[in-house]
């Protein structure tokens, strides 16, 4: 479809269309050969071995391996977190610890299994001590991500935690503020939710993270009324 209809649509659902970090195409001699282009005949297994044997920062010392994603290839949901914890770390899947227990639970009340949405992280590699993303781990990471989206063309994101969605939307506005608004990464809708280390910290905020789903969930039902018009049309 038409990218600039597709905006269109995006407007007329009140979607913040929110320009994605660039990724642009640069001479291998511009001092900058991490920046890349996605290509066309991409696939998962050259991708995930590519994730595997990174280099590009200074996490791939420090990592037990490599966290790339898990769940079904051609999701209609893309779930992406921070940065892959200890236990995520060790066992090389992303949402593991007591935090992804609770994911699963948050997928499960709307109807959804692990196996049908895809997971993966901001990150592929564990930050230590579990501390925040710096800056060029997260834009050295960027274009796995986007290529993970690209292969899996998602019908929704759900933007877990602070930090995931402040890198997806390219902003610094805090998590409250971007709550409860249907925004986009790649002409894709993305909703905010709460992370679920979060909510174990924080047992009274659980109510809104049920309301965040049921946003998500509407969102979807929207986006496919929306999809079906504009095949009609074509």
């Amino acid at each position: 479809m038409d990218n600039t209809l597709r905006l269109q649509y995006l407007e007329a659902m009140g979607i913040d269309v929110w320009l994605p970090r660039t990724l642009n195409t640069i001479a291998p001699d511009a001092g900058q050969p991490h920046a890349e282009a996605i290509a066309v005949d991409d696939n998962w297994e050259t991708l995930q071995a590519e994730v595997a044997n990174c280099t590009r920062c200074a996490l791939c010392t420090t990592r037990t391996q490599t966290v790339f994603g898990s769940g079904y290839h051609q999701a209609d949901w893309l779930v992406i977190g921070e940065a892959p914890g200890q236990n995520e770390d060790e066992q090389g899947l992303p949402f593991v610890g007591n935090a992804g227990l609770l994911l699963t639970e948050m997928l499960r009340a709307i109807g959804l299994s692990r196996e049908q949405v895809y997971i993966t992280n901001i990150l592929k590699c564990r930050p230590p001590n579990n501390r925040d993303p710096h800056a060029d781990e997260v834009a050295n990471c960027n274009a796995y991500l986007q290529r993970q989206q690209q292969l899996i063309k998602p019908k929704i994101i759900l933007a877990v935690g602070r930090i995931a969605a402040q890198t997806l939307l390219n902003t610094d506005a805090p998590l409250g503020k971007l709550r409860g608004k249907v925004h986009a990464f790649n002409n894709t809708p993305v909703v905010v939710v709460y992370h679920p280390a979060y909510l174990l910290r924080s047992l009274p905020e659980k109510r809104k993270a049920w309301q965040d789903l049921l946003f998500a969930l509407q969102t979807i039902k929207i986006k496919g009324k929306i999809d079906e018009r504009i095949d009609g049309q074509n």
